[in-house]
C-alpha cells in the first residue's frame, strides 16, 4: 500500500499542528507545578534561578528544573529503530536501586518534572518502579512515563501503575495491525498488547482520571496505516494520541544510517496531518505530532538545543548523560549522577555547554541541529 506521505514537509507548516500537551491537559500541569513550586522555597527559589537564566554561560546557578531517569536499561522488546537491540540479552547495565532514586530527588530539590523511563521497560523492575513514582508524586514532582504495554496484565500491574499517581503514561503502538506491530516490535505480542490497552483504560475510566496517551513512531513500515491507528486509539479508549515524526540515531553513526533509512520525516504532508486531527476529533481523540530533528541552531543563543542548559539524563547506572535522543553514556558520558549537584557544573558539563555556545556542537548531537556539527555564524561566548 502506498505511503500518505508525500508532498510539503510538516516542518513548513508546523504553527498549523498541534503538538503533544500533557494527557490530562495544560491547566493540570500547570497546576501541579505551582504545587510542586510551594512545597520547598527552595524549589521556588531554583525555579526563578532557572527563568532569570539567558543561556549564556557554561556554569549555571541553578539545579536542573526536569530529570530523564532511567530506572532500568533493559527491555524484552528488540524493536527495529531501538540501540537496545545491539545490547547483549537487551541490557546495558543493572538497574536503579529505589534508594538511589529518593537520594538523587533528594538532592535535586529543583526538580519539578521528571520522565521516569530511559533505554527499556520499566515495568521490568516491578513494585520499585511503582514506589517510585509513588515518592515523586508524594512532593507533587510531575511524573511521566513510558511503557510497551506488555506487562500491565501481570500481577495488576495495570492497577499498580495508575494507582501510583503518574500524572501521564505513554504506551507505544507502533502499527494497527498484528503483523506491522510486530514487525517493528520484535518478541512482542500484538493481540496481548492491545488487550492490555483496554484494561489500563477501563480502569482510568473507572477511576475518573485521565492519565494514557498513544504514542506511534512513524516510519516506513507504518505509515501507511496512520488512519487506522487513530481509529485504534479510539477502540482502545485512549483520549489522546501523538505521531512522534522522526527517529533518532541515539548519538551513532550506525543507528543514524539505519534509521535514516525508514524515517518519513520529511515527506509529511500537511493535508495528511489536518485529516488525521479532524479523524480523532470524531471519535474523541485528541491527535498531535512530535517532530525532534532539525530544532535546534546556533544562530541565537534561543536556538540552541535547552537541555545543557535545563535537564539532564541520568542512567540506571547513575551517569550524566546529555539527553534522551542519546540514552546511553557509552556514547557520551558528562559525569557521575551519585552527584549531579557537582557534575551539573563540572568541568565536562561546562565544556559540553561551552561547544554549544560556541557552535561547535558535539557530533553526538548534530542530527537535532539544522546545519550539522558545524553550524554558523558562531555564537561567542561574553
Amino acid at each position: 500500500m502506498q505511503s500518505p506521505f508525500r508532498g510539503i514537509t510538516i516542518a513548513a507548516s508546523a504553527t498549523q499542528i498541534p503538538r503533544p500537551t500533557p494527557a490530562a491537559g495544560i491547566e493540570a500541569y500547570e497546576r501541579e507545578r505551582d504545587l510542586a513550586l510551594d512545597h520547598d522555597p527552595r524549589r521556588r527559589e531554583n525555579y526563578a534561578r532557572y527563568l532569570a537564566c539567558d543561556r549564556s554561560s557554561t556554569q549555571l546557578d541553578f539545579l536542573p528544573i526536569k530529570l530523564d531517569i532511567e530506572n532500568v536499561s533493559r527491555c524484552n522488546f528488540r524493536c527495529t529503530m531501538c540501540q537496545v537491540s545491539d545490547w547483549e540479552k537487551g541490557q546495558r547495565a543493572e538497574d536503579m536501586p529505589f534508594e538511589a532514586f529518593k537520594q538523587l530527588l533528594e538532592e535535586q530539590y529543583g526538580v519539578i518534572e521528571i520522565k521516569l523511563q530511559g533505554m527499556g521497560e520499566p515495568i521490568l523492575q516491578g513494585n520499585a518502579f511503582f514506589n517510585m513514582i509513588e515518592h515523586a508524586r508524594s512532593t507533587h514532582i510531575w511524573v511521566r512515563t513510558i511503557t510497551n504495554g506488555s506487562l500491565l496484565h501481570l500481577k495488576d500491574n495495570y492497577r499498580k501503575l495508575i494507582d501510583a499517581d503518574p500524572n501521564e503514561v505513554q504506551i507505544s503502538i507502533d502499527g494497527a495491525d498484528k503483523e506491522v506491530f510486530e514487525g517493528i516490535r520484535r518478541q512482542s505480542r500484538f493481540d496481548q498488547v492491545i488487550e492490555n490497552c483496554r484494561t489500563i483504560n477501563a480502569y482510568c475510566e473507572s477511576q475518573s482520571v485521565v492519565r494514557t496517551k498513544m504514542w506511534t513512531v512513524v516510519q516506513k513500515d507504518n505509515s501507511h496505516q496512520l488512519r487506522e491507528l487513530v481509529d485504534l486509539a479510539a477502540e482502545l479508549g485512549f483520549r489522546s494520541q501523538c505521531f512522534s515524526l522522526s527517529l533518532t540515531g541515539w548519538g551513532q553513526e550506525k543507528w543514524e544510517q539505519h534509521n535514516d533509512e525508514v524515517t518519513v520525516s520529511d515527506a509529511t504532508p500537511l493535508d495528511t496531518c489536518l485529516e488525521l486531527i479532524e479523524r480523532g476529533a470524531r471519535q474523541g481523540v485528541d491527535v498531535a505530532f512530535w517532530d525532534i530533528e532539525k530544532k535546534f541552531n546556533t544562530r541565537s543563543v534561543a536556538g540552541l538545543c535547552h537541555w545543557p542548559f535545563e535537564r539532564t539524563y541520568v542512567s540506571s547506572d547513575m551517569r550524566a548523560v546529555p539527553c534522551c535522543m542519546i540514552g546511553n553514556p557509552q556514547v557520551l558520558d558528562l559525569g557521575d549522577a551519585t552527584d549531579l549537584r557537582q557534575t551539573w557544573n563540572g568541568a565536562s558539563y561546562q565544556e559540553f555547554r561551552q561547544a554549544h555556545l560556541e557552535g561547535n556542537i558535539p557530533q553526538a548531537c548534530a542530527a537535532c541541529y539544522e546545519s550539522g556539527p558545524h553550524a554558523l555564524p558562531i555564537i561567542k561566548t561574553p
